[in-house]
């Protein structure tokens, strides 16, 4: 009998060979015969292509196309002849296996859930018992007892053989009773019972559970059940169903055993370069183990494999850094072998290379020193298969592993110490330390030796194995509190973060824990390697998370929150990659595939972290190969400490040793600081820095680099000093072609060194041929010009003509044509100066046409008739350009007053103007008629002080400079020239009225100012009202009926600012082809004043803005005027001013925050509406009530003007 999976049918195997098909209610459904001669409705339907017959068959001939009948052997005789049952997982199929009783051997048929025939297995000689049909559909598992071994064979539903394994059994010495998956398909148990012989009364009893990967079947686990041992025969054996990987046994004399099993991956601990990155796979009596340090075999290849006695159970690496590639291997006998790592050249019997093997492998075969057996005493519970869990190999000579205590619900954890008195070492079983709980995990810190538990519950412990009576105390974090984790880990890890020793943990629902909080939900795998945290995530990527100079709250939220795709510590992978083990001091980090195998990924962030290593260690050849496979930027040897690399230069060169390597990474180097572009550090560091802050970082390195290599050899490194001058910034080409041209000079060539026409092909490959050239023209050289013109694509009846046509020039003027021929316009001047009075014209062209003034004066002596002409000529071109003073000045220095009266009569500058027509000898009437022509030119410009000192001293009329000083308000001024001349009469004609008048125009303006600044305040306090309630009214139409109306643009009907913005931005582009005088007005335009208009708001705060300047303006006149009103009497008058004054000062210092508010001054430039914004950064800007300007304004409209108190202008007097 057997139930479906969904326990909705029951389907009955009788004694008259039929199956029954019943509902739960053990209604019967229908009834078949089991032994049918149909083959199923999945027969095979061909039409005889690919047939045998028809396929060529070689040398063999025709007769291989007859079919050969398969000899179909009756069941065997230890088989109980019952019909098996097993249903898909899915409940939609079943297999029946049964005796034909035509044939007498078994045959698997297939079967719908309604009863119907689908296939008929293929005839299978020695087919056994066991039936079982793996729950994700894909094969029926079966026996098959063959002619020299024993193997699992599978099935496919169409009844097709599809792959099989060999039990590690001789021939008839077991029989399968039974075959099992577990709920998730990934492990199959066989259950075996040795057959009885005439030596043997109580027959043994295994379980043997087997996965596969990469195509091989594995055997990781096998329960040995001896009864004349003690221990019990199995009786009946399940897997749980809600957990995949709990088994239950069931012996005799009612004994029930649970086992838990988790996946680990068995890897060992070391940190440095000594540790080969060991990993172990249990495969039955093998162990096979492979070193990532020196080859990536793909399973199930390996470095080399282990042959054991028996089948293998645990292995457990020492937890010692200096020898962590020790190895302790734990059988299904209860004996334990000890392999030591090391280059041992005697070979070991029970150790076979694998992929690697051969004369040239790296790896050192680790060799067999010993097998210890346990001393069980009368311990009774040792007698059961796997009574020792967790075996963790703490020292040298002790290990620690967990055993059943007599209570129920507790575990002893037991020390194991090594004796080696024996030829075969015992070990001995004491300090049993009894826990209150099951304890599924153990785990030891391999630094600091601290070892932790993990009960069942999530409960973390802490084992003092060191203490003189080792004891277990609950795990504390760094506030005293407990750890427990919310749920059961599958793995669990120790390392210190931020001086706090801390736990991480794995659940296999992904997960995973920081101590007691849980930090991320999506982790496949995770590992601890030196410095840094790695875990793989369901997102298929891998994160790399630094644990130096870290707190443990930075690491929480470094795994809570998403990482920058491009970020240094986040790589994309293979879809469901999982860590096998990161290589110490290196940066590969190996992955496993779902299907099995491996891929070596180099992270970033171990590459950088181990290039920094290299390099503070001087370790620059390691470092310059990694980079340079890895494609990580050069720069960074040089940005990572400058000061280091600038001091140990030479270091550099003679470690890298070679001049391709030299120039690669010369033609890298820029400017830009990789440590903080391209590959900031992870932590801070204490580097100092050394970048040169004009930006001549590479030009620093080429020096240096070129010092170094001339210092070690010059003809060695040729090539690469030719690379340091190119590499410049500006290039030094013609110092490289000079290099060249001596060598070219070198004979003979001594061995090593390089040719000049070496070196110039190898100068072609880094500058272009035609530049090159030029610069080859500039050495004045023809034999290098021809022997780089030879090497362009340049016509040679194009260059030769000119050349020769240069070497028939006198030298200066030869080198003169050819600076200008390359633009060298400064040393074409140089070259022509020389070349005497009769090329002076063609030098002053030059000078003229390449405004070479300043280079040309320097080349003459200031008494020279050449150095007044060139200043004569740079006199007239600073008046071209607008430059009029400066112009005076080259016109005085170069005898040229006339012109220099000119030029700075142009600029305004009175003083050296005068001083001009002093040198021209001016009388005093043309003297005079000069300051009258003067002084009215500055009354147009408003500067009537300046044009009353020209009237009163040079054209003695000072009448009417005092009458100027009054129509400027420079009241005491206008007294000095009163009283100087004694023109007192002019008080009372000219001063007083001007003095009233003035007072007067001040107040209308005062008022007029006042009035205006109070209508434009009220009117903005009306326009930001009516705008709020137009936003009010479009947060309550989009806001509560359209949930997700952050997802469309905010476009409605309703006339707002963006509107206007886009209306008024299309405008200003069809004028922005216009004059910038009217591009100027286009834009006053736009604040407009106009009631409604979309920017009134902020012409608004233009104009207040500009009215409260012109009112802050008035203090220092206002004092004065006040001043002269009461030293005439005039105090009623200067009090009524001051008094208006004070007012509207007040006004305006009293409305500057209700007019720029707080939230206004803090809009940044950019605006909230515009290209660069999104829909939701408008509607949070609308719910934040944030006023919104558009994106053409002008800040400072938005920034309160500031006023000036530092002037006094009051007088206390009149208060």
């Amino acid at each position: 009998m057997s139930w479906s999976p969904d326990q909705e049918l029951v389907l009955l195997a009788t004694g008259q060979q039929t199956l029954i098909l019943m509902t739960r209610d053990f209604e019967p459904i229908t009834e078949s015969q089991i032994h049918q001669d149909d083959f199923g409705e999945g027969k095979f339907i061909t039409v005889g292509w690919g047939k045998k017959e028809t396929q060529f068959h070689g040398s063999e001939g025709k007769k291989a196309a007859r079919t050969k009948p398969v000899e179909v052997l009756p069941a065997l005789p230890w088989d109980d002849r019952r019909p098996r049952i097993t249903w898909r997982g899915d409940g939609q199929y079943f297999a029946v296996s049964a005796v034909c009783p035509e044939t007498g051997a078994r045959k698997v048929r297939v079967w719908s859930r309604e009863l119907v025939l689908q296939t008929t297995s293929e005839p299978v000689p020695g087919l056994e018992q066991a039936l079982a049909w793996k729950p994700s559909g894909s094969l029926i598992a079966s026996t098959q007892d063959k002619a020299n071994k024993h193997d699992v064979v599978f099935f496919e539903k169409n009844g097709l053989r599809h792959g099989e394994f060999t039990l590690p059994f001789q021939k008839g010495q077991v029989k399968v009773n039974e075959l099992l998956w577990n709920s998730d398909s990934m492990i199959l148990a066989v259950w075996l019972e040795e057959l009885k012989t005439e030596d043997t009364t109580q027959p043994k009893t295994y379980v043997q559970l087997w996965t596969t990967g990469n195509y091989h079947w594995y055997l990781k686990q096998s329960l040995h059940f001896d009864s004349s041992e003690g221990s019990q025969s199995i009786v009946s054996l399940a897997w749980d169903q809600l957990m995949p990987y709990r088994l239950h046994i069931l012996c005799q004399q009612w004994l029930y055993l649970c086992y838990d099993w988790q996946w680990s991956t068995d890897r060992s601990s070391g940190e440095g370069a000594s540790d080969l990155a060991s990993v172990a796979v249990i495969d039955g009596d093998k162990v096979l183990l492979t070193s990532f340090r020196h080859a990536v075999a793909p399973p199930p290849l390996c470095t080399y494999q282990l042959q054991l006695p028996c089948a293998v159970n645990q292995v457990a690496f020492l937890m010692e850094p200096s020898r962590s590639g020790d190895l302790a291997v734990l059988d299904a006998s209860n004996r334990i072998s000890i392999y030591r790592a090391g280059g041992q050249t005697d070979t070991d019997a029970t150790v076979k290379t694998g992929a690697v093997g051969g004369s040239r492998c790296k790896v050192a075969v680790p060799r067999l020193e010993k097998s210890y057996r346990f001393d069980l005493g009368d311990n009774r519970d040792g007698k059961n298969p796997l009574w020792l869990r967790l075996v963790t190999w703490l020292q040298d000579d002790l290990f620690l592993a967990a055993g059943q205590a007599y209570l129920p619900a507790h575990t002893s954890i037991h020390h194991l110490n090594m004796s080696s008195s024996a030829e075969e070492g015992s070990i001995d079983i004491c300090s049993p330390v009894t826990v209150d709980g099951d304890v599924i995990s153990l785990c030891c810190n391999p630094k600091t030796k601290a070892v932790a538990l993990q009960l069942s519950d999530g409960q973390i412990m802490k084992y003092l194995w060191r203490a003189e009576k080792p004891v277990v105390t609950p795990w504390l974090n760094s506030s005293g509190s407990a750890v427990q984790f919310p749920s059961p880990c599958m793995q669990i890890a120790l390392a210190v973060v931020g001086g706090e020793e801390t736990i991480f943990g794995l659940t296999d629902r992904c997960r995973f824990f920081i101590n007691d909080v849980e930090v991320a939900s999506n982790v496949t795998s995770f590992a601890i390697h030196d410095e840094f945290l790695l875990l793989t995530t369901h997102a298929h990527t891998c994160q790399c998370l630094s644990l130096r100079n870290t707190s443990l709250k930075a690491l929480q939220s470094g795994l809570g929150n998403a990482s920058v795709p491009n970020s240094e510590t986040l790589r994309k992978v293979e879809r469901g990659s999982r860590i096998v083990t990161i290589v110490p001091q290196d940066t590969k980090l190996i992955l496993q595939m779902p299907r099995g195998n491996l891929e070596t990924v180099h992270h970033r962030a171990l590459v950088l972290a181990q290039v920094r290593k290299w390099l503070d260690c001087l370790q620059f050849k390691e470092a310059f190969e990694c980079m340079r496979k890895l494609r990580i930027n050069l720069n960074l040897i040089y940005d990572h400490n400058p000061k280091v690399f600038l001091e140990n230069v030479e270091t550099f060169i003679k470690q890298i040793d070679s001049v391709s390597f030299i120039n690669l990474f010369l033609t890298e180097l820029k400017e830009e600081d990789y440590t903080k572009t391209m590959y900031p550090p992870l932590e801070s560091t204490n580097v100092c820095e050394l970048h040169d802050s004009a930006g001549k970082k590479v030009n620093l390195i080429c020096d240096a680099m070129r010092t170094a290599m001339e210092n070690i050899s010059t003809t060695k490194y040729c090539l690469s000093i030719l690379t340091s001058h190119v590499k410049k910034s500006p290039p030094e080409l013609e110092t490289a072609l000079q290099r060249i041209r001596k060598l070219r000079e070198q004979t003979p060539i001594t061995a090593g060194s390089v040719s000049a026409e070496e070196a110039l092909k190898y100068l072609l490959y880094l500058v272009d041929v035609n530049e090159l050239y030029d610069h080859s023209l500039g050495t004045y050289d023809f034999d290098l010009v021809i022997m780089v013109a030879e090497k362009s694509q340049k016509d040679p009846k194009e260059y030769l003509p000119f050349l020769n046509k240069l070497k028939k020039m006198e030298n200066n003027y030869q080198r003169y044509s050819i600076d200008k021929y390359l633009k060298r316009y400064s040393k074409a001047l140089h070259h022509l100066s020389k070349c005497g009075p009769e090329h002076f014209s063609e030098f002053l062209n030059l000078v003229v046409d390449q405004n070479l003034f300043n280079e040309a004066l320097k080349l003459y002596l200031p008494d020279s008739q050449e150095y007044k002409t060139v200043s004569y000529a740079y006199g007239e071109h600073l008046i071209q350009k607008h430059l009029p003073e400066q112009a005076g000045l080259i016109f005085f220095r170069c005898g040229a007053f006339e012109r220099a009266l000119g030029a700075f009569l142009i600029n305004g500058n009175w003083q050296l103007a005068l001083t001009a027509a002093g040198e021209l000898c001016y009388t005093e009437d043309k003297l005079a008629n000069l300051a009258r022509s003067m002084a009215g030119k500055f009354v147009e410009k408003r500067k009537y002080t300046d044009a009353a000192i020209l009237l009163e001293q040079y054209a003695k009329d000072y009448e009417e400079a005092i009458l100027l000083l009054l129509e400027g308000t420079t009241w005491d001024e206008a007294l000095r020239l009163i009283y100087k001349y004694n023109r007192t009469d002019i008080l009372e004609t000219n001063f007083r009225p001007s003095l009233l008048e003035v007072q007067k125009n001040h107040l209308a303006f005062l008022e007029t100012q006042k009035a205006a600044f109070s209508c434009h305040q009220k009117r903005l306090s009306v326009v930001r009202e009516l705008k709020q309630q137009a936003r009010n009214e479009m947060l309550d139409l989009e806001l509560p009926n359209c949930p997700e109306s952050d997802l469309f643009s905010d476009a409605s009907s309703m006339v707002t600012a963006s509107d206007a913005s886009s209306k008024y931005t299309h405008s200003n582009s069809r004028i922005s082809a216009r004059s910038s005088k009217n591009r100027r007005k286009a834009e006053r335009k736009k604040h407009s004043l106009k009631e409604g208009s979309p920017l009134e708001d902020v012409a608004l705060l233009e104009v207040l803005g500009e009215i409260v300047r012109s009112i802050d303006n008035l203090k220092g006149e206002i004092h004065s005027l006040l001043k002269h009103l009461v030293l005439f009497g005039y105090d009623g008058r200067a009090q009524e001013l001051q008094q208006a004054f004070e007012e509207t000062l007040r006004l305006v210092e009293q409305s500057l925050l209700e007019i720029w508010t707080p939230d206004l001054q803090q809009i940044p430039a950019n605006s909230i509406l515009g290209p660069n914004s999104t829909a939701n950064s408008i509607s949070a800007a609308y719910n934040q009530q944030k006023t919104m300007a558009p994106a053409s304004q002008d800040p400072e409209f938005f920034i309160p003007p500031k006023l000036n108190k530092s002037i006094q202008w009051k007088l206390n007097l009149l208060q």
